[in-house]
């Protein structure tokens, strides 16, 4: 019995890694975003579909290993298995000036919190235009990141034009702020039915999270 289960395991584990993999490659991602960290990402959105009883359609991952300079928010449609969108997104002002360094779940921290969301049900219009609220689920992690009222919206100083200007995109409060051409389309599309995976260098985040380790 225990050999069978030993088995079944062993099967489940390669035909997991071989659907990760393989969805690495068709989405061309490997100049995009390390590999460890999509493998992360479909962990954790594995994870987390078993524990809502849901099949969510997108995940987005926001890559904080990398410079504001460079394109690190990736949304992927699960079931097409196709790249939406490649581009631009801010970090927290108290989180560093164009790599992140400091991450807070604390109110009025104004950084970054990592870990998995998922995104709320319904846009909305305030402070910040068009924006839909991140549900934090790691405890310790990003847990208050509903009333620290952390929101993916638009921002002129989320652009490629902005960092010609300045030399790095603008920072927020502590929000992932995408640029104003795309963010209307990506809230309508993640509302309700994504997974949201933040990550950056931050050895505690890799070594306890429970959903990716």
């Amino acid at each position: 019995m225990k050999k069978f289960i030993f088995i079944f395991l062993l099967i489940c584990t390669t035909n997991s890694f071989a659907f990760t993999s393989s969805l690495y490659r068709k989405l061309e991602l490997k100049d995009k975003i390390e590999y460890s960290t999509f493998k992360n990402a479909i962990k954790g959105n594995k994870k987390i579909s078993h524990e809502k009883n849901k099949d969510f359609r997108y995940l987005t991952i926001i890559d904080f290993t990398k410079p504001s300079t460079e394109p690190r928010f990736l949304l992927i449609d699960l079931k097409e298995e196709e790249l939406l969108y490649y581009t631009y997104v801010t970090h927290g002002k108290n989180s560093g000036k164009i790599i992140p360094t400091n991450f807070s779940n604390n109110v009025n921290s104004f950084q970054s919190s990592l870990g998995f969301y998922i995104v709320d049900k319904k846009p909305y219009y305030g402070q910040f235009g068009y924006s839909i609220r991140l549900i934090g689920l790691e405890e310790g992690f990003n847990s208050n990141a509903y009333i620290r009222s952390i929101v993916i919206h638009g921002a002129q100083y989320a652009s490629e034009d902005y960092i010609k200007s300045v030399g790095f995109l603008g920072r927020t409060l502590g929000c992932p702020a995408v640029p104003l051409e795309f963010s209307h389309d990506i809230i309508d599309i993640i509302q309700d039915n994504a997974i949201v995976f933040i990550i950056g260098n931050d050895d505690r985040y890799l070594s306890e999270s429970e959903y990716i380790n």
